[in-house]
């Protein structure tokens, strides 16, 4: 947020939160050097400033049976702005897509999609996707490993 002033304490909560969200105030507290209570202050204003959207579990999906992880790029025929927002409130009803960014260049959205095999993608592909009102074309991008994953963004600290 460009109107929210950051101290180098905030990025460093920031940055802890961002690695360990289960993190108790006191031990971040301990580690920006200063008291729980006004810690937990700076964490509560951020928190309304929208800084910090959330909290969540960064769970494994082999280990709910999600096998699969396909990145969907989704061109539509039309890019007027009500068509825009209808397919995205349509993907957000999808739980199997679990991200969606609308880009510029050739394709008009990138998905990141999880299934439990390629079967199971195959028929979101025909039963869901690619028969959705709007898209033109879809092309799929199977993902072989994860070798690098890191929620949020850098936050320098010095």
């Amino acid at each position: 947020m460009r109107g929210v002033k950051l101290d180098r304490i905030d990025r460093r909560i920031l940055r802890d939160l961002q690695d360990d969200g289960r993190m108790t105030n006191v031990e971040l507290a301990r580690r920006t050097g200063i008291s729980a209570p006004p810690c937990l202050r700076r964490v509560r204003a951020l928190e309304k400033a929208k800084v910090i959207k959330g909290y969540h579990a960064d769970i494994n999906p082999a280990a709910l049976g999600f096998g699969v992880t396909v990145f969907a790029q989704v061109g539509l025929s039309s890019q007027a702005e009500h068509d825009l927002k209808a397919f995205e409130d349509m993907v957000g009803s999808w739980p199997n897509v679990r991200e969606c960014h609308m880009l510029a260049g050739e394709a008009d959205f990138l998905l990141k999609v999880v299934a439990e095999d390629w079967d199971a993608y195959q028929k979101f592909l025909t039963t869901r996707l690619t028969t959705a009102p709007n898209v033109s074309h879809v092309k799929s991008a199977l993902a072989i490993r994860s070798t690098k994953y890191l929620p949020g963004v850098p936050v320098n600290v010095d």
